[in-house]
């Protein structure tokens, strides 16, 4: 079976694995919020890898580039919706502070990938 080159980017890896982190997060919030932070959460947490994956298949840097600030955006937004979470009490400060050092990770990384294409 093909690997695709987006699966080779450690970024995309780690994307991955927060994806399914958040996934067994928001297995335990309110079933309330199946339409609200739950279903929030999952998209952007699936937004991060597969703006990685499609920016990974583009041209040219500058359009690969559009996809690594999408994928940035939405890390942001999880950070946001993981924040408002814990204060809502649907998750723990340990928790958060776990996912916050991840994703800070996987924002580094990202950045650092953008500026690799000298743009």
């Amino acid at each position: 079976m093909k690997t695709f080159s987006f699966e080779k980017l450690l970024v995309w890896q780690k994307a991955k694995e927060l994806t399914l982190e958040v996934y067994h997060i928001t297995n335990n919030f309110p079933t309330e919020e199946k339409f609200g932070l739950t279903s929030q959460l999952r998209r952007a947490s699936i937004s991060v890898s597969s703006n990685i994956a499609e920016g990974s298949s583009r041209k040219t840097p500058k359009d690969q580039n559009r996809f690594y600030v999408i994928a940035y955006s939405s890390g942001i937004e999880i950070l946001n919706q993981l924040i408002i979470s814990e204060a809502l009490g649907y998750l723990n400060e340990k928790k958060l502070k776990d996912s916050r050092k991840k994703l800070s990770e996987i924002l580094a990384m990202l950045d650092a990938l953008s500026k690799s294409l000298n743009l």
